[in-house]
């Protein structure tokens, strides 16, 4: 599981150092692709196994799904983090997510956001209100 949140820089080669926290369960591999908001996700790669064969499994004669696992997995890279625990981000996504240098990296559960700083801002900005008010509808029964 993936806990809290960290402001790590991007260099100028693209590389990004990871929590030493994550570092261990990221040794094996990760995939870092396009996620929703904006900004990017990095799976462990068992768990982005499992987001695979959910697709896998989908019917392919939904155009969103469809749809959703082409952006996906043209998306989708590789990657093994360094010695220090830094991963390159393609230029790609990078542009994607409109990293530049300040980031904030968080642990979203079974898998790692990256953000731009000002973008994560922004959507705390606008989400952190509401939080209270939504527990009720996303977790009846379990707060």
């Amino acid at each position: 599981m993936f806990l809290g949140t960290h402001t790590p820089r991007l260099d100028d080669k693209g590389r990004l150092a990871l929590p030493a926290r994550f570092r261990p369960d990221l040794e094996g591999g990760l995939v870092i692709c396009k996620g929703q908001d904006r900004c990017l996700y990095v799976f462990p790669v068992t768990e982005f196994g499992r987001v695979t064969e959910a697709l896998r499994t989908a019917p392919v004669t939904d155009r969103r799904v469809r749809d959703y696992s082409r952006v996906l997995f043209a998306s989708a890279s590789n990657e093994t983090p360094d010695g220090q625990g830094r991963i390159t981000v393609p230029p790609t996504l990078r542009e994607y997510a409109g990293l530049t240098k300040d980031c904030v990296v968080i642990g979203a559960n079974t898998r790692i956001e990256v953000w731009d700083a000002g973008a994560w801002q922004q959507y705390l900005d606008a989400t952190e209100p509401a939080f209270s008010d939504i527990a009720e509808e996303v977790l009846p029964g379990v707060l």
